[in-house]
């Protein structure tokens, strides 16, 4: 596979390597992390939102998110601030478009509150999204480029 180089905006940088996992629709944070804020559930952080196709059922515990932007209820930020505390948050965010209000005041309350941070990346672009594949390796850097393969 061809390397593809993408430039975002770094919101809260930082510097990773890993494999992507792939929403193509907004990311429903609480119907997402529902087993884990509502039910308690402390040692995976497996997808219950049954609406998103390529995320359901899948351990989103560390997992390197690439995704449009979040969607749903105000409680979105409190989510994403919940299951960083739980130690089950995503290492990294990134977005296509720009990050959306609810998932940024829960992922500046981690990385201020709780000095957990949730590399978050914006604008990479609706080209990121086609050419990003989960499981696919990618490589995230301070200034924003994003390299996959």
């Amino acid at each position: 596979m061809a390397k593809r180089t993408f430039k975002g905006r770094p919101i809260l940088p930082g510097k990773i390597e890993g494999l992507a996992t792939v929403s193509h629709i907004g990311l429903n944070t609480l119907s997402t992390y529902k087993a884990n804020v509502i039910g308690g559930v402390t040692d995976k952080a497996l997808c219950t939102d049954g609406d998103n196709k390529d995320l359901y059922n899948k351990d989103l515990n560390g997992a390197i998110l690439c995704l449009p932007q979040t969607i749903g209820s105000t409680t979105g930020g409190f989510v994403l601030m919940g299951v960083a505390k739980m130690g089950l948050a995503p290492k990294a965010m990134l977005f296509a478009n720009h990050v959306d209000s609810l998932a940024i005041g829960g992922l500046l309350m981690a990385d201020i509150w709780m000095d957990y941070r949730i590399i978050t990346i914006d604008l990479l672009g609706p080209d990121f999204l086609e050419a990003v594949k989960t499981g696919d390796p990618i490589n995230v850097s301070e200034d924003g480029t994003v390299e996959i393969g």
